[in-house]
């Protein structure tokens, strides 16, 4: 190999790939819908591409990522670049997309949360028998497009440890190499002179056989004689005992997570040190004398200023934000700013080996867990309340967003619409959504959510202590996008937010209609939340102004209420010594916000795409009645740990991530399933998750399936 290239003084380690008018979500939902030809939407992906190349190189960025964009998912990205596509998907006229999505005859691809992020990815499926083979075109299209431009990149590609860590295939390293050598000389012989290898998993606690398999990994990359310099970046955390591991091995450079993790103790002479100061997960201004301190303390060779991860975590530019308040917005940075904010740092003095300012929050109080009567008593109250059969079928929360409810909304934001008129189409909405479900059969009813436009941000816009953006997109999983709300102050709720809307529904039927909440470790974790205290304390804030609203649901005479947790598993910290204290006012700040429920209503929550296996135990704990989970994405993977789940539970029996319309025999497969591990009595019947994304004709086909395989199964299952 040839002398080791010069780092640029400053880069970032990804960007954000929606376009800032959310282009890219317009176009797949144009290609799959098939108003529009793939050729157009790689055009839209080509122009996106460009523009962000053009945009970091007129803010001054030195070093320009690519392959960071994606039509759908960057690991997925990765398993077509090793020619891990499994077999059944490789006829179908557009395999990236049945595998991301399905087909009428394929389920998709398992999907579950990227580390401890609100982003989605694909889980890469690898057996014994998989063929790994290079596909190159990718990343070497992206250089010579960027080249073409003027720009020379430095190619990303997710490592291979973390690659087959992510798909628990790590026995197959020395397979997956091949191709990863492949890559490098391709690279090379296009005249890249860095590439960017991602290994998030180092952070993550791993065994001493892992470690071993990130020596075996990066000195046989290392060792290659034709290759560009490698820089293997790791952030969400502190490396760790990987870090001596990665400093013995060849490679040139390492990223180092400076926002979420300390300064090391290591010396890494030799090395250049790519140290992320600028924080790409959240949207707070970075703390220049904090972050040049930090630069000043690490020791090596060369230090390059660049972002903790990749700014797919934050919105575009705060330049699309006129209705922010002024004193909030100076507070603020996203990744257009953040990009500025790394380019300065690049360019200004550093001290001399400057201590790192310590943040000092006020320590978090005492843990109490809040009671409610033993769940044996209150099953007894609420059957008898609520007369429901073996096997209930109820759906998550909401129904289609339809295109007229989004623009009606649209024109009460802009002034068109007066907010009567709107609210009649709101009610009108909730009236189609219960005939509906009356008609198919559904036991437990809900309102279809019409007049929420997210989960998370229609609670900010009623809580005090919030504020919502105009663009803030922030891509979550294909072209599904949210906006983030932030949370920048003391939380309170100055009026009910969701009564009107569940009493209305419940005034149209007989039949229990939910009351839907977001739940408090949720709406935290998706939003981009204050620093100066302590997560668990604006947790437990948030969680009291939940339980006002539990209690005037429930003053209303609303017999069911779910408080969903999606984000539980999400916010457990990656390494394991801190997982514990977390599920611990975790749990405790949920338990405080149901609390006041009498005995006689029934609490539900809801979890989905998070390998919720993992703390099953806390989610007993949360002492919620009723519990739906995700399940027919993962293939019915959480039942084989719920065996010794005390409460109701319903495995999710339709994957509402995927078009395709679950048959009646899927849906009894799954049921059966359930029952082999679970009381009949404790099973309900439900989808994995919210039906917004869907279509009408979508969901009033599955949903039928559903209850024809609920119904069936009630008569020959013992209850």
């Amino acid at each position: 190999m040839s002398p080791t290239p010069v780092f640029p003084t400053s880069t970032v380690l990804g960007y954000p790939r929606i376009g800032p008018r959310r282009e890219l979500k317009r176009a797949l939902e144009s290609y799959w819908a098939g108003r529009s030809s793939r050729a157009e939407l790689d055009r839209v992906g080509a122009e996106l591409r460009e523009r962000t190349w053009r945009r970091l190189a007129e803010l001054g960025l030195e070093g320009l990522p690519s392959n960071t964009f994606s039509l759908y998912d960057h690991v997925l990205d990765t398993a077509v670049l090793l020619g891990a596509v499994p077999k059944r998907y490789r006829d179908a006229a557009d395999p990236y997309f049945a595998m991301a999505r399905g087909t009428d005859e394929l389920a998709p691809l398992r999907m579950t949360k990227w580390f401890d992020t609100n982003y989605h990815y694909l889980v890469p499926e690898i057996g014994p028998g998989t063929v790994f083979e290079l596909n190159a075109a990718k990343p070497l299209g992206e250089v010579r497009q960027a080249r073409a431009l003027g720009c020379e990149t430095r190619p990303v590609v997710l490592g291979p440890v973390t690659f087959l860590l992510l798909a628990g295939a790590l026995e197959r390293l020395d397979d997956v190499l091949g191709p990863y050598e492949e890559l490098l000389s391709a690279l090379a012989a296009e005249g890249v002179a860095w590439v960017q290898l991602d290994e998030p998993a180092l952070v993550c606690d791993r065994t001493p056989e892992e470690l071993a398999a990130v020596r075996r990994a990066y000195e046989r990359l290392g060792a290659a004689a034709a290759r560009p310099a490698l820089f293997v970046a790791s952030y969400f955390g502190d490396l760790g005992e990987a870090l001596p591991v990665l400093a013995g091995t060849p490679v040139e450079a390492i990223g180092l997570d400076l926002v979420r993790g300390g300064v090391p103790d290591a010396d890494l002479t030799g090395k250049t040190v790519v140290a992320g100061v600028v924080s790409g997960r959240d949207v707070w201004r970075t703390a220049p004398e904090r972050a040049l301190a930090a630069l000043s303390a690490v020791r090596a060779s060369r230090v390059t200023v660049s972002t903790s991860c990749s700014l797919l975590h934050v919105p575009y530019t705060l330049a699309a934000e006129p209705d922010l308040d002024p004193a909030l917005k100076e507070r603020l940075a996203f990744a257009e700013e953040k990009v500025a904010e790394v380019v300065a740092l690049a360019r200004a003095d550093r001290p001399a080996a400057a201590p790192v300012p310590e943040t000092s929050l006020p320590p978090a109080g005492p843990v109490a867990h809040e009671e409610r009567s033993p769940y044996q008593v209150r099953a007894a109250a609420q059957a008898a309340r609520l007369g429901l059969p073996p096997l209930p079928v109820t759906t998550i929360g909401s129904f289609p967003q339809t295109g007229e409810l989004r623009a009606a909304r649209a024109a009460v934001a802009a002034g068109t619409l007066p907010q009567a008129d709107y609210e009649r189409r709101v009610e009108a909405e909730i009236e189609r959504v219960i005939r509906l479900q009356e008609r198919l059969g559904l036991d437990v009813l809900v309102h279809g959510e019409p007049e929420r436009n997210d989960m998370v941000q229609y609670f900010a816009e009623h809580l005090d202590g919030f504020a919502v953006t105009r663009n803030g997109w922030v891509q979550s999983y294909g072209s599904r996008c949210t906006r983030p709300p932030i949370l920048h102050g003391d939380v309170s709720r100055p009026a009910p937010i969701t009564v009107r809307w569940a009493t209305y529904a419940q005034s149209l039927t007989r039949k229990p209609v939910k009351g839907m909440l977001t739940g408090p470790v949720t709406i935290t974790a998706w939003s981009f939340v204050r620093d100066d205290l302590p997560l668990r304390d604006v947790v437990f804030q948030v969680a009291d102004a939940i339980r006002e609203e539990v209690r005037d649901l429930e003053s209303a005479g609303v017999r069911i209420i779910q408080v969903d947790e999606p984000a539980l598993r999400e916010l457990l910290p990656l390494r394991r010594a801190a997982q514990g204290d977390y599920l611990e006012w975790a749990v405790a700040a949920y338990r405080r916000a149901t609390s006041g429920a009498g005995e006689g209503t029934q609490i539900h929550t809801h979890l989905c795409y998070s390998d919720a296996d993992q703390i099953l135990t806390a989610i007993d704990a949360l002492d919620a009645d009723v519990t739906t989970i995700e399940s027919a994405r993962s293939g019915g993977r959480i039942l084989g740990s719920v065996s010794g789940f005390g409460r109701g539970l319903g495995p999710g029996v339709y994957d509402i991530h995927s078009p395709r319309v679950p048959s009646v025999a899927e849906v009894e497969s799954l049921l059966r399933r359930a029952a082999e591990v679970l009381p009949v009595g404790r099973i309900w019947v439900n989808p994995d998750c919210g039906l917004k994304t869907r279509t009408y004709e979508e969901v009033e086909a599955s949903l039928a399936n559903v209850v024809t395989a609920a119904r069936r199964l009630r008569a020959e299952l013992p209850a």
